[in-house]
């Protein structure tokens, strides 16, 4: 009988699928994620492998889970937590959760965009501390959205909802990706082009060796006084740092991260010290049907896996070549 085993209590509309052609299973059910003594304790010996993006899987932790693993399945679209070269020289299929989020992720950027402009959690703040006596015409204003220019930096399925739903707002919409092609009335330019004429700059690049800290200082002395950063990519991506600098000297007007490096955030971090920076804690796929869905493929992945079937979503189908 094949053994698995779930690093987190995924939602029951997956769970429910492995569970029909797997009854036994081995779930890790508390709140925070095993560490990775205890993951690799409890999942030596497993032939399936389902994590989570907040599981280190290297290939120190599959060859002590041992040669019978037949597949990792990650509920996230991003693998960066998984050492995808390690895992094609064993020949384990890797498999990832794309498509089902990008709408919700999409959505995430726009509100996080929407908060950032119009001041939203700091204008509840000061209502909060008992500040607001009256209105008053120079009350915490904030930047125009409405035909505002809009630079996507990435241009996948999610860069690519984003821009489609900036036509609703009659923005200009950039975008900087070289292997994309164009969509949405979106025109093609070059980073500083993208940089240099952008109010709003979101970012939906992964996590890779050559975008960690992609956006650093020289990238953010590029933007305009008055424009926005968002970061609903993974937090690697953005050098903390320099964002805190440029945001402390109004280099930039605002910032919205829906992703940090580490996760979570560390209530020391100065960036929690900025009005100017709103941080949620990854919510870009947090709807009720998205994260139904994601389960659901991730289950998809791993049944098919253990099957010896391949896998509907694989990130590494060179494996099936050897």
């Amino acid at each position: 009988m094949d053994k698995i085993f779930i690093t987190r209590l995924i939602p029951e509309f997956g769970l429910d699928r492995v569970r029909e052609s797997f009854p036994t299973l081995d779930v890790w059910e508390e709140e925070l994620p095993p560490s990775r003594e205890m993951l690799i304790e409890r999942a030596r010996g497993a032939d399936g492998l389902l994590c989570l993006l907040t599981d280190k899987i290297d290939g120190e932790v599959m060859d002590a889970i041992g040669k019978q693993l037949k597949v990792i399945s990650s509920m996230s679209v991003g693998v960066d937590h998984i050492d995808v070269a390690a895992a094609t020289a064993r020949g384990i299929p890797v498999g990832n959760t794309p498509g089902v989020l990008t709408d919700a992720t999409a959505d995430q950027a726009f509100a996080l965009m929407l908060s950032a402009a119009r001041r939203v959690t700091e204008s509840e703040r000061f209502l909060r501390a008992g500040k607001w006596v009256t209105w008053q015409p120079s009350l915490l204003l904030g930047a125009d959205f409405a035909g505002a220019t809009l630079g996507v930096i990435g241009f996948g399925r999610i860069g690519q909802a984003v821009a489609k739903r900036a036509q609703g707002f009659d923005m200009r919409v950039l975008y900087h990706d070289p292997t994309a092609s164009p969509a949405h009335n979106a025109q093609p330019v070059d980073l500083d082009t993208l940089l240099r004429e952008s109010d709003f700059v979101s970012v939906h690049v992964p996590l890779t060796a050559q975008t960690k800290h992609f956006v650093n200082a020289e990238f953010l002395s590029k933007m305009k006084s008055n424009a926005v950063l968002v970061n609903t990519a993974r937090g690697g991506v953005l050098d903390q740092t320099a964002l805190y600098i440029a945001l402390r000297s109004n280099r930039i007007f605002a910032a919205a991260l829906d992703v940090t490096d580490p996760e979570p955030l560390p209530m020391d971090s100065p960036l929690l010290e900025l009005e100017n920076c709103i941080i949620v804690p990854h919510l870009g796929s947090a709807s009720k049907k998205t994260r139904d869905m994601m389960s659901l493929l991730a289950a998809q992945n791993l049944i098919a896996g253990l099957k010896g079937e391949r896998l509907p979503n694989c990130i590494n189908p060179e494996v099936y070549k050897s």
